[in-house]
C-alpha cells in the first residue's frame, strides 16, 4: 500500500498540468513500423505515441493502439512500467483482442469529464445483434424455440405492456418491462441451466446475439480512479471496464479510489458486465465506494447504491479470488456489488462486503467466501447455494423487501458460520426480508419453499438485553399478528425448512420467527 500512497502522491502533483496541456496527437505510423508490429504480434501504446508519464493524456494512443489491434487481430501490451494518465474526454477503447495491462499504472481522472457515462475500455464482440422474426410468445420454462440460428446465440426479449419488478419503499417506480435474456444452440435448444423466467404472451422486442467462441483474455492492471466531486445525486459515472462480450476472462486486475470527499455522484461499477455470458474475474483487488447520500423518489433522504462491480443480463458470470482494500465491515462504504437480471451467478474464495441481486437472480452460489457489513441480499429463483462461507451481515440472507422479498426456490445453507452484524449486538435472524401483502410488485411473491441449513454456526456472543435466540425468520409483516389479517396480494410462504447441526455461540436455540402468526404452518425438520 505504501507503493500506491507514493504514486497517488506524486501524481497528484500532475494533474494541475495534465488539465492543461494539450491531448497529446496520436501519430501516424511509418508502413516499416506496422510491418514491425505486425512481425511481433504485439501491439504497444508507446507505438500510437503513447508518454506514460503520468501527466500527459495517453487516452487517444490507448484508443488508436486497440483499433489497430483489432483491424489486424494483434494482442495489446503495456509497458510494465508506465503510468497512463487518462483525462476527461470522451473517448473509449474498444478492446477485441488479448490485452496485458501488466503491472502498468492507469490513471483515470473523473475531476473534469465531458461524458460520464462513455467506458474508458470496451470488451465488445465483432458480432452484431439482429432482430429474431416468427416468435409471437415464448413459455416458462420453455426448452426449444423453434428457429435456426448460424450458432449458440443470446436470446434478449422484452415485453413492454406487462410490468415487473414495481420498486416499493423511498425509492419508488413503476415497474420496468417484462424482460429476459437466455442461451439457445444453433437448433433453438434452450439452456436448462439458464431456464425462461416468465411467461410472454407477447412480444414486442426479440433479439439474438451471436456468442464468440474464442476466449479473450485481460490481464494485469493497476487502475487507480480520482474520484468525481460532483453534487450528491443519481448521476451515475461509468469510466470502467465494460465487457458487453461473451467468453471473456480478467485476470490479475487492482482497482483503487483516491480522492473521494463528502460529497459525489454514485458509480455503476468499475467492472460492468452486461449482455453476454461466460465471463471469469479472477486474482482481482476492487475497492468500495464512499457512500453519499441524496433526496430519493418519495421525497426522503437516502443513501446512493455505488459499485465497483456491476452485473446486469449477463449469465454464467463467476468472481473467483476477489478481494476489496477496504475493511469489509466498514459502513462508510457501500457494498461492493450490485446485479440486475442475470443467471447463475457465482462467488468463490471471495472477500468482499456484499453479494446483491436487485431485480432477480436466476441461480446463485457463494462458497468458500467471506461476506462484510451488507451480508446477501436477493431476490429471484432456482437454487440459492452458500456453503463454506463466513456470512458477517445484520441477517444471513436478505430477501430484498423493495421488490417483495421474493425467492421463488430454495435456498441451502451448508458447513457455514453467520456474524450477525458483523458481531455487533443484535437479535439475529438467518433469512430477513419484509412484505405486508398489500404491494402490487408485477408478480406473485414467494418465499423459498423449502430451506436446508446444515452445520452452520451462530456466532450470537455479543447479543443485547433480552435476546431470546436467533431466529429462523425474521419478522417480514409486523402487521400480520392474527389469522384474519387481509393480503390484497397473497405471499407464499415457505412449506419447510430442515436443520442439521445448527449451533449458537450463546447456547440459545434457534427459534423460528418472532411472528409466530406469519409462520405458523412452516414445517420444521431437525435431522
Amino acid at each position: 500500500m505504501m507503493k500506491y500512497s507514493l504514486l497517488i502522491f506524486f501524481l497528484s502533483t500532475c494533474i494541475g498540468l495534465a488539465q492543461g496541456q494539450t491531448i497529446n496527437t496520436v501519430k501516424a505510423l511509418s508502413a516499416e513500423k506496422i510491418s514491425e508490429i505486425k512481425s511481433a504480434s504485439i501491439v504497444s501504446y508507446f507505438d500510437f505515441g503513447a508518454k506514460g508519464d503520468g501527466k500527459t493524456d495517453d487516452m487517444e494512443a490507448i484508443a488508436a493502439a486497440h483499433s489497430f489491434a483489432n483491424q489486424h487481430s494483434l494482442k495489446v501490451k503495456a509497458d510494465d512500467t508506465a503510468t497512463y494518465y487518462i483525462g476527461g474526454m470522451d473517448r473509449t477503447a474498444i478492446i477485441q483482442t488479448d490485452t496485458d495491462f501488466g503491472t502498468a499504472t492507469f490513471l483515470i481522472d473523473d475531476k473534469e469529464v465531458q461524458n460520464r457515462n462513455a467506458p474508458i475500455f470496451l470488451v465488445s464482440s465483432s458480432l452484431q445483434p439482429y432482430k429474431l422474426d416468427g416468435i409471437s410468445s415464448l413459455k416458462k420454462n420453455q426448452e426449444k424455440i423453434d428457429i435456426a440460428l448460424p450458432g449458440a446465440s443470446l436470446i434478449t426479449v422484452t415485453d413492454s405492456n406487462t410490468m415487473r419488478y414495481i420498486r416499493f419503499g423511498l425509492n419508488p417506480t413503476n415497474g420496468a418491462p417484462q424482460t429476459d435474456i437466455f442461451l439457445v444452440d444453433k437448433d433453438g435448444n434452450v439452456d436448462n441451466n439458464a431456464p425462461i423466467i416468465w411467461d410472454f404472451d407477447q412480444i414486442t422486442e426479440i433479439t439474438a446475439l451471436p456468442i464468440d467462441e474464442k476466449t479473450l483474455n485481460i490481464t494485469g492492471g493497476r487502475f487507480i480512479t480520482i474520484a468525481n466531486s460532483e453534487e450528491s445525486k443519481y448521476n451515475y459515472y461509468s469510466r470502467n471496464l465494460s465487457i458487453k462480450r461473451s467468453n471473456v476472462i480478467v485476470d490479475g486486475l487492482e482497482h483503487r479510489i483516491t480522492g473521494e470527499g463528502d460529497h459525489g455522484a454514485p458509480y455503476g461499477g468499475f467492472l460492468n458486465i452486461s449482455s453476454c455470458t461466460n465471463v471469469t474475474v479472477k486474482n482481482t483487488i476492487l475497492t468500495g465506494h464512499k457512500t453519499y447520500r441524496t433526496i430519493g423518489r418519495a421525497g426522503k433522504p437516502v443513501s446512493m447504491g455505488t459499485y465497483d462491480i456491476s452485473v446486469s443480463r449477463a449469465l454464467n458470470v463467476s468472481f473467483i479470488k476477489v478481494s476489496q482494500t477496504n475493511d469489509i465491515d466498514d459502513s462508510t462504504y457501500w457494498g461492493i456489488m450490485g446485479s440486475n437480471y442475470c443467471k447463475n451467478l457465482l462467488f468463490d474464495n471471495c472477500t468482499l462486503s456484499r453479494f446483491d441481486a436487485h431485480m432477480g437472480v436466476a441461480n446463485a452460489t457463494i462458497r468458500n467466501s467471506t461476506l462484510g457489513h451488507m451480508g446477501i441480499n436477493a431476490i429471484g429463483s432456482g437454487t440459492f447455494l452458500v456453503e463454506n462461507s463466513e456470512i458477517r451481515g445484520r441477517s444471513l440472507i436478505s430477501l430484498r423487501p423493495d421488490y417483495g422479498s421474493t425467492w421463488q426456490g430454495e435456498i441451502i445453507i451448508r458447513d457455514c458460520s453467520f456474524v450477525p452484524a458483523g458481531g455487533k449486538p443484535t437479535s439475529a435472524a438467518l433469512i430477513s426480508g419484509d412484505n405486508t401483502g398489500q404491494h402490487d410488485f408485477g408478480y406473485t411473491c414467494y418465499m423459498p419453499e423449502t430451506i436446508t441449513i446444515e452445520n452452520l454456526h451462530i456466532d450470537d456472543s455479543n447479543h443485547p438485553e433480552g435476546y431470546q435466540g436467533p431466529a429462523i425468520f425474521g419478522n417480514f409483516n409486523p402487521e400480520m399478528n392474527e389469522d384474519s389479517f387481509y393480503e390484497q396480494f397473497p405471499y407464499v410462504i415457505t412449506r419447510e425448512v430442515i436443520l442439521k447441526n445448527v449451533t449458537t455461540s450463546s447456547g440459545k436455540e434457534l427459534r423460528v420467527s418472532d411472528n409466530e402468526v406469519m409462520f405458523e404452518g412452516v414445517k420444521v425438520v431437525k435431522k
